[in-house]
């Protein structure tokens, strides 16, 4: 470790190129965490398959590039065929939960989680995959910092789905009712607004955003049937560091986020990558309920 941060000193394009590649794919990270946010702030259910939504849109993408189609279709062809599947989950089994405890939803979408891995174990292999997109590497700095296209268009597919999300929200019909809905749910109910509809919207609106998300990760990153929690995870602190309903806050949290895993990747082995989002997460839990309790005290 010391000796890579010491690599890190004398080196600052390696830096840049951490630090860069992080930010790259921090978006996708900001865009899958944004579905959970509306899931968490709508339907009040903390979902914790929403790591296999996005591995489920990274293997439409895989299948299409199999069959000789460009990878980049699989983002919008993802979003669709995941809305379907989103919508169906709703209505299946997360209208059973909706204004239950929250043991009773995270038990819930525990269960959907293991059913999609194994499902995708099943249809798909327990290998490692990925989608090649087949485009290729800017070098800067005479070749010490290297960014794949691929990472580009990605970041800029995400800010432009990330933009229609928000133009949705606030100007359609639908997209209106979801945000009323949010704020009061009996007012909306009240007003003519049916809100299981909305709650299905919602749920399958979070899928699609998490389709779109993995065929995007499917070109940059591997996947395999069994890496979904990493993503829920990563979703879930990135919301809980930003609030709900904070889309600047979720953006700058996955854009760090994605540049702290990076380095600590190369500070401590990529082994390690993993290990230190779920560390990172202990930490972030910690310390807000220790602000929390100090809320309290001082309130008292």
């Amino acid at each position: 470790m010391l000796d890579n941060l010491q690599i890190m000193i004398a080196a600052p394009p390696i830096t840049v190129d951490l630090v860069v590649n992080g930010i790259l794919i921090g978006a996708i990270f900001a865009l899958a965490s944004y579905g959970m946010a509306l899931v968490w702030g709508v339907i009040k259910i903390i979902n914790i398959s929403q790591g296999e939504y996005v591995i489920l849109g990274g293997y439409v993408a895989i299948v299409l590039a199999e069959h000789g189609y460009h990878p980049l279709l699989g983002v919008p062809l993802a979003a669709l065929l995941l809305a379907v599947l989103g919508w169906l989950i709703y209505r299946l089994v997360i209208f059973r939960i909706v204004d239950r405890d929250m043991f009773t939803s995270l038990l819930a979408t525990y269960g959907i989680a293991i059913l999609l891995q194994q499902l995708m174990n099943t249809a798909f292999g327990g290998g490692v995959r990925i989608a090649d997109a087949g485009l290729g590497t800017r070098f800067l700095f005479d070749g010490m910092v290297a960014i794949a296209e691929i990472k580009i268009i990605g970041f800029v597919l995400a800010a432009l789905l990330a933009a229609i999300l928000v133009w949705f929200l606030k100007r359609s019909r639908t997209g209106q009712a979801i945000r009323a809905t949010a704020q009061n749910p009996r007012a909306a109910r009240v007003v003519g607004i049916d809100t299981d509809r909305v709650y299905a919207a919602t749920f399958a609106l979070n899928a699609a955003i998490c389709g779109a998300a993995g065929a995007l990760v499917a070109m940059a990153y591997t996947i395999h049937p069994y890496i979904g929690l990493a993503y829920t995870i990563r979703s879930f602190m990135i919301v809980v560091v930003a609030g709900l309903g904070n889309l600047v806050g979720v953006i700058a949290a996955g854009l760090g986020l994605g540049a702290a895993e990076n380095i600590a990747a190369f500070l401590l082995g990529t082994q390690y990558q993993l290990a230190f989002t779920f560390s990172l997460l202990v930490v972030v839990l910690v310390t807000r309920n220790l602000r929390r309790a100090r809320r309290r005290e001082a309130l008292q």
